[in-house]
């Protein structure tokens, strides 16, 4: 096929007024190649991807054929080459791969080579949304106050993305302050399709991404396909590499019936991640279909899309159709583009009707929306749904098993109130999260019941720390025009910020009463929030049971302030005459909150936002710096330092070694997330991390989260599985980063044993359980793994980012056989590991052999199974790591940069 001249067989075009554009016709490929009618939309996508990139080499027509073939199992097996249209980036995770870039670009000149090679070939947006905390909550003032701390804080980091966008090509910035980046993506920067100047006229493709942040599939329910990538990943793809893939399984998820009153997207997208997780869909794709999609916003698509992560899959995908069409207009795009997408949707077979019959996919599952109720999910994990009727028994039967014996409950003084804490008692109520926010039915349901809350008389309770961070600008202004905002207020739900906030962790500190209450009886107390992670320790490090729920929910709660209340029998508060007041006194119909979007809501809010998205506000233009080919790294700095990975970089890789005599740094259990892995949240004082800062002049109130300084190695490696959640089996009975050196049996911290087997030249293992790196796409749970001299991974399964992460470090994942376990092989840290046999000819998906050899002398072998999945994989292992593949071959690229323009 690579030899058609330049497969222009398969081009056609169409017009829209005087305006020819040519597109990859998935038409004619079906009468060259075969049928493929049958597709899900998503894989179609796909297909014109390889369609548009075949060369014979990196995409084949056997890799094309091999798609059409879906859902024959042995096309699950082929590896396919991927080519974004774009990359999108968060702060935490852009960070770091800026500073990878700029320290690529100093290998690069070591090399003797050019370091303009070193530049983003294909598009980056880097949103800066992931660095405000809620210091200041239930006051006028804070929002200034939040924002102002938030450039204090981050002056350098931001300084040093400032210079990245004046330094490198294609690389643009959203100023903070400006809104979540899924969010942002989703209102503005998603364009469904592209066009691009080919050969005189435009060519036509679907608009597709990768991002550093797991929740990127949040555009698929705009019709983009998107997943999260590691940051190593996206790097790379930046660079002009493909994305490597096994051709996915597609879940068809059919959805009939609407919404019943009462209910909200975000009840219908727990009971979606509950079923798909118990489906298990990890690595796959998801797809939705049905009559069901009839009743459903963009909006409420988004929120269903967005939590792809947490049920497991690679993404979820809505096609194209009227709904996207009336969104776009919604969302202030101009009518010209509304008529392209139309067009092209139409011409490509990309156009969803209720008519067509359903594609073919691997399996199915369904959902009658008209069933879901009211509900939560935790107190841990996002998969865990609990019926809003049955939460109080829930949360019941989680407390046993927390509490050994009753915390007494304290009596507390705040504010010039006097109160008692409990268990259960609710501390941090949060509407936040691009997940709900981005929604307009959730945002103005929530304000609605504040307001009849307000009229009723009621007040949220002084121990909760309420807030309100929208994922956009947009959000307060229809909130303003629907005269929604004082009610908010009144019931402490003040603007903290527009950025990620309590769902990443930045819910910042508790009054001082509340936290030592805590802690001097050891309360198991909750938060509430509209976010969609509610991990252990990731919420704030005090607050032990975390539940996920809707806006309007998130409101009750902090009226109730307590789990224990039942919020479908139990008074959330009395009225003025002393009457209770229930919930459902206080919900709002469907049709008050159609009424007051269709009131409030205009697409004149979304271009007026979007019209300066780029320039920030005057604390971010104060920050410019002036372009330069390499960065001028400043030797102080606690916030961006020239990373270690490419020290002493060789032209050519070195030879592939076996790991032999291997100390487990850890032995961890099942759902090991990598919250528990990378550093994330607050930095302690008394931990590795807060000890180097002190000891560079940085005091505690200074310190900042993790986030903000991923730009710097010496802290994150500090903070690699410091998680105060971590439970580490070689030290049972503690929480935390600790462990036991070996053969010392001296406990010590996680760093400090790393950095000690280092000195004795000790390779080191993890071993861990089932579903190793679940969560958020964290690259340094990765990079900080192999700073602390981790050669191999050994665990019963993986999440698919985190394994693509370790490989792209150069760390090898392994996984025990079917019913092999750290259990059945007695191991308790003990051991030594060779691990040996694929030094010579290492191929995806082969059996390694494992030699344990116990205190004793007695030795046992078992078979580890290498969860490298393709070829590309294994030549980034071979490198040592996927940006060291990138910076060997960059050096037989040409400099000239290649640009994608949007038109």
């Amino acid at each position: 096929m690579a030899d058609r001249n330049n497969l222009s067989i398969f081009q056609r075009t169409f017009e829209i007024g005087d305006q020819p554009y040519s597109f990859f016709s998935l038409e004619i490929a079906e009468r060259q190649l075969g049928s493929l009618s049958h597709l899900p939309f998503c894989l179609k996508v796909i297909i014109e991807n390889l369609l548009r990139f075949e060369d014979g080499q990196a995409v084949t027509e056997q890799d094309i054929q091999s798609v059409i073939k879906h859902p024959d199992p042995e096309s699950k097996t082929h590896e396919i080459a991927f080519r974004p249209a774009r990359v999108l980036m968060q702060d935490f995770t852009g960070v770091p791969a800026i500073v990878d870039l700029a320290a690529m670009r100093e290998a690069i000149i070591q090399l003797g080579d050019d370091p303009c090679k070193i530049n983003p070939l294909t598009p980056v947006d880097l949103i800066i949304d992931h660095s405000v905390m809620v210091d200041q909550f239930a006051k006028p003032d804070a929002f200034d106050v939040n924002v102002t701390k938030e450039i204090e804080r981050n002056k350098e980091r931001y300084s040093f993305l400032n210079w990245g966008q004046q330094s490198f090509e294609n690389f643009r910035v959203v100023p903070p302050g400006t809104g979540i980046c899924h969010q942002v993506n989703l209102e503005y920067l998603g364009k469904v399709v592209w066009t691009e100047a080919q050969n005189g006229t435009l060519l036509a493709y679907p608009d597709t991404l990768v991002g550093t942040d797991s929740h990127t599939t949040m555009i698929n329910g705009l019709a983009i396909l998107g997943w999260g990538v590691g940051g190593i990943e996206a790097e790379a793809a930046m660079l002009g590499q493909p994305i490597s893939i096994l051709i996915p399984e597609v879940i068809g998820f059919k959805l009939t019936g609407g919404l019943r009153e009462g209910t909200t997207a975000t009840d219908l997208v727990l009971a979606v991640t509950q079923m798909l997780r118990n489906k298990g869909v990890v690595g796959k794709f998801v797809e939705f279909y049905g009559p069901g999609l009839d009743q459903l916003t963009i909006a409420d698509r988004a929120t269903i899309a967005n939590m792809s992560p947490e049920y497991g899959a690679t993404c979820g995908f809505f096609p194209i159709d009227q709904a996207l069409l009336d969104y776009l207009k919604f969302t202030g795009r101009p009518d010209s583009h509304v008529h392209l997408v139309e067009a092209y949707a139409k011409n490509q077979g990309l156009w969803r009707t209720p008519e067509a019959p359903d594609p073919l996919f691997s399996d199915t599952l369904e959902l009658n929306i008209e069933t879901v109720e009211p509900c939560l999910a935790g107190p841990r994990r996002p998969q865990d749904r609990i019926l809003l009727s049955q939460s109080v028994t829930a949360f019941d039967e989680a407390l046993s098993e927390t509490q050994s014996k009753p915390s007494k409950a304290p009596a507390v003084r705040y504010n010039n109130q006097d109160f008692i804490l409990e268990n259960g008692s609710v501390v941090i109520a949060a509407i936040t999260s691009c997940t709900n926010t981005s929604n307009p039915s959730v945002m103005i349901g929530a304000g609605l019941l504040a307001r009849n809350a307000h009229q009723k008389g009621l007040a949220a309770k002084p121990w909760v720390k309420t807030s309100l961070a929208p994922g956009s600008k947009v959000v307060m202004d229809y909130l303003h025009q629907a005269g929604l905002v004082n009610d908010l207020e009144k019931l402490g739900f003040y603007l903290v910020g527009f950025g990620c906030t309590t769902c990443i962790g930045n819910s910042g500190p508790l009054p001082g009463p509340i936290s030592k209450a805590i802690d001097e009886h050891d309360l198991t107390v909750a938060g509430v929030l509209s976010g969609n992670r509610n991990f252990e320790g990731r919420i704030h490090s005090q607050v032990k049971f975390n539940y996920l729920a809707s806006p309007p929910l998130v409101v009750a709660y902090a009226l109730a302030g307590s789990m224990a209340v039942d919020l479908q029998k139990d008074p959330l508060g009395h009225d003025g005459q002393g009457n209770p007041v229930y919930l459902k006194d206080i919900w709002p119909t469907q049709d008050e909150i159609r009424a007051v979007i269709g009131q409030s809501v205009t697409p004149e809010m979304f271009k007026t936002r979007y019209n300066d998205v780029f320039k920030g506000d005057e604390h971010w233009q104060a920050l410019s710096v002036a372009p330069s080919t390499t960065y001028a790294w400043q030797p102080k700095s606690t916030y961006v330092k020239h990373p270690p990975f490419f020290k002493g970089l060789q032209s050519k890789p070195p030879q592939i070694s076996a790991i032999r005599g291997a100390r487990p740094l850890a032995i961890l259990g099942n759902s090991v997330t990598t919250d528990h892995i990378s550093p994330a949240g607050a930095i302690a004082a008394d931990s590795p991390a807060g000890q180097y800062l002190q000891e560079h002049g940085i005091t505690p109130d200074q310190f900042n989260s993790y986030g903000s300084r991923r730009g710097n190695h010496e802290v994150m490696m500090r903070g690699t599985f410091a998680n105060i959640r971590l439970r580490n089996e070689l030290v049972p009975g503690t929480h935390g980063g600790m462990t036991r050196h070996m053969p010392s049996g001296e406990v010590v911290s996680i760093y400090d044993a790393a950095m000690q087997y280092a000195k004795e030249q000790v390779p080191l293992v993890i071993v861990a359980g089932r579903e190793y790196g679940t969560g958020s796409s964290r690259d340094w749970a990765a990079k900080g793994s192999r700073l602390l001299g981790i050669k191999a991974v050994i665990a019963e399964s993986f999440e698919r980012i985190h394994r693509s992460n370790l490989i792209g470090m150069g760390v090898l994942p392994l996984t025990f056989t079917e019913g092999v376990n750290r259990f059945i092989l007695g191991l308790d840290g003990h051991e030594l590991f060779d691990i040996e046999g694929f030094e010579d000819n290492l191929t995806p998906g082969q059996e390694i052999q494992c030699r344990i050899t116990h205190p004793d002398g007695r030795t046992q072998t078992t078979t580890l199974l290498c969860m490298i999945d393709t070829s590309n994989e294994v030549e980034y292992y071979q490198n040592g790591g996927i940006l060291h593949n990138v910076l060997r071959g960059s050096r037989n690229q040409k400099s000239e940069i290649r640009n994608q323009k949007s038109v």
